[in-house]
């Protein structure tokens, strides 16, 4: 059961100028309004829209292998909302909304990608930062293995506190609890509560090297590896083509990168590596299975626009995997 923001997201292909022309941070998530996000939208052509979000896409990522998957998010009653659920409901992820916000629009998340496969986000939350403890369904949770959270939602106060609700449903009832850092950026926003997250709920932590350095505020790999270590049960850190490390207690374990001909677009690459990952680990994996699970999975969506794949996931792995 993921727990993240409810948006639509937009894709583009644009150039290099454009960046320094809309003044964007490369490889960047940025909150925006209301007007700069209408403003983005209109500069744009547009290449999909989609039902989105960080773990949303995971959710997506885990129904494409043949895993069973639910979202809790908010939406309005809009345009854009109806987009959402009507495309959750294709892509046969159970949605579980919140309370149906009556003062903003569902959110919005204009995406442009740069030829070197980068992608740079400018997002309007809208609803759902509206997210609260009121809207997290304590049976949607305790029905799932294992419960992920979405860092990007930690920006408001009251998503903080839907989290410690949900961990609290979660944990009671026996299950797991996971946790994406989301971004550099927003671990730099979050670094104390994200700290305290991990170390007092989270049981699988999902992370990139920037994040993982930015978290621990070091720029050794291997110093942050050690604490990560000392702070988390389980991790998956992924290192772009040097594949990524899964840890499991005093387990740590090297996954090589799938090789691809080209990457095309870096957008949903973590959101693939952890529904691969969580795919295994809930049917007894071991984790050198899940991060290959997980390599895979990451290594079809980079190959293409946009954040989901574009064929079955459980057509991509080998029969001894699943």
């Amino acid at each position: 059961m993921a727990i993240g923001n409810a948006l639509v997201d937009v894709l583009a292909t644009v150039n290099e100028k454009f960046l320094v022309d809309q003044d964007l941070v490369k490889g960047s998530m940025m909150l925006v309004d209301a007007d700069r996000s209408r403003h983005l939208y209109s500069s744009i052509s547009k290449v999909a829209e989609s039902s989105g979000g960080s773990v949303a896409n995971t959710a997506y990522g885990l129904a494409s292998l043949g895993g069973r998957a639910g979202f809790i998010g908010k939406i309005a009653d809009d345009e854009l909302g109806a987009t959402f659920i009507r495309d959750m409901s294709n892509i046969g992820v159970g949605f579980f909304p919140g309370q149906t916000s009556l003062t903003e629009p569902t959110g919005l998340c204009v995406i442009v990608v740069t030829p070197d496969g980068q992608r740079t986000m400018s997002t309007f939350l809208g609803a759902a930062a509206l997210l609260e403890s009121s809207d997290i369904s304590e049976e949607a949770v305790v029905a799932a293995a294992v419960l992920f959270l979405e860092g990007y939602l930690y920006d408001k106060y009251e998503a903080k506190q839907a989290f410690r609700t949900a961990a609290a449903y979660a944990h009671a009832a026996g299950r797991k609890v996971s946790l994406t850092l989301s971004d550099s950026f927003c671990v730099d926003r979050h670094r104390d509560d994200f700290l305290a997250l991990i170390s007092d709920e989270i049981d699988i932590l999902f992370s990139n090297e920037l994040e993982l350095l930015s978290l621990y505020q070091t720029d050794s790999f291997d110093s942050a590896l050690k604490l990560l270590r000392r702070d988390c049960e389980f991790a998956a850190v992924t290192r772009e083509k040097k594949g990524s490390i899964v840890i499991s207690g005093d387990d740590l374990v090297h996954i090589k990168a799938e090789p691809v001909e080209r990457v095309v677009d870096a957008t949903g690459a973590g959101d693939m590596y952890a529904a691969g990952f969580l795919y295994g680990f809930t049917r007894g994996k071991s984790i050198e299975e899940c991060g290959r699970i997980a390599s895979i999975a990451a290594s079809e969506v980079i190959t293409h626009v946009g954040p989901r794949p574009l064929v079955s996931l459980a057509d991509l792995i080998s029969p001894n995997l699943v």
